[in-house]
């Protein structure tokens, strides 16, 4: 795997977008309906990248995949407990870019000190099943039937992986 990774600029919001944006209006494993642009990329980058580490992967130049943390659940008790996400184009799949970047992400989490990472898949999705297993997340529970897209219902399973110490 060749390939930079290193901090999502908003300057790169148009070539997430592009990345996202299949993922989005032809598969389940978005719940979004629509592909947000640019801009409204840009907003959420803005929203995360202040508490959270948001990367891109570039292979020949071009960004070809990005990954990043937010929170998991808004109270004080989940601070340290992040979601995290990663994407990779499809003609960038298969050849460790998404490897790469989500065990970078993990290490920075766990550099940050954050505790517990969980990961939401809508199944099925193999290729995410795998990746989140070779990186040491473990499957914690299925929740059935909570998304609805393309005229069906998905579900979604999570996984977890613990990365930071048990003391307080």
């Amino acid at each position: 795997m060749a390939g930079l990774i290193r901090p999502a600029r908003t300057d790169d919001a148009a070539a997430i977008a592009e990345i996202y944006a299949p993922f989005v209006l032809e598969t389940a494993i978005s719940f979004e309906e629509a592909p947000p642009e640019a801009p409204e990329m840009a907003r959420r980058m803005k929203g995360l990248v202040a508490d959270y580490p948001y990367l891109v992967i570039e292979n020949a130049g071009a960004v070809c995949g990005y990954a990043y943390a937010g929170p998991f659940r808004t109270r004080p008790a989940y601070s340290r407990t992040a979601e995290t996400t990663v994407y990779v184009a499809r003609d960038c799949q298969g050849r460790g870019f998404g490897h790469a970047l989500y065990a970078r992400l993990i290490a920075m989490l766990k550099e940050a000190g954050m505790h517990v990472l969980i990961g939401g898949i809508t199944l099925p999705n193999p290729a995410s099943v795998a990746l989140h297993r070779r990186l040491g997340f473990r499957p914690v529970g299925v929740l059935r039937q909570v998304g609805r897209k393309f005229g069906r219902w998905h579900d979604v399973e999570l996984w977890q992986s613990t990365i930071g110490g048990s003391d307080g």
